[in-house]
């Protein structure tokens, strides 16, 4: 039974999370984009908008300093982001599924900062960074298949 257990515990002990915590915290600031497991998006989401929240107020400021170590960091989410994301108050992150990883397949997402655009009418709308896909190549079906057992001679005819 899972009784008064609250959140995520990914097979480390206390020191091991929170640490990997604040690394992930740190790169998805730092960077706007990580690439990482499902289980450690969701692990981290609500970290990233209690810090962010913190980040915009003056009198807690003093609290983000104590959980991101690196002043380049603190100084782009105060300096930065956090005007940026002024007027919500929370989902201040994407996550998207990219598919299973090949070694274990787990499931592997990216997971983005939000930004706020302003529209000539003055409302807001909130976008995702667009990413660009590659373009399909056309299969090339001029090529035949060999199927088991048949020669080469069989197929071409």
């Amino acid at each position: 039974m899972r009784h008064r257990v609250y959140g995520k515990h990914l097979g480390r002990d206390k020191n091991q999370r929170t640490a990997l915590f604040k690394n992930l915290v740190q790169s998805l600031i730092l960077w706007e984009k990580i690439e990482t497991t499902q289980a450690k998006a969701k692990a981290i989401k609500g970290l990233v908008d209690k810090i962010i929240n913190q980040a915009k107020t003056p009198a807690t400021r003093r609290l983000v300093s104590q959980f991101l170590v690196k002043k380049e960091t603190q100084e782009k989410l105060i300096k930065d982001i956090a005007p940026r994301l002024k007027s919500r108050t929370s989902g201040y992150t994407s996550v998207v599924k990219l598919g299973r990883r090949l070694g274990d397949g787990t499931m592997m997402v990216s997971m983005r900062l939000l930004t706020e655009e302003k529209v000539s009418q003055g409302e807001r709308v909130s976008q995702v960074p667009q990413v660009r896909k590659e373009e399909e190549k056309p299969r090339d079906t001029s090529v035949t298949r060999q199927s088991r057992g048949t020669s080469k001679k069989e197929v071409s005819k």
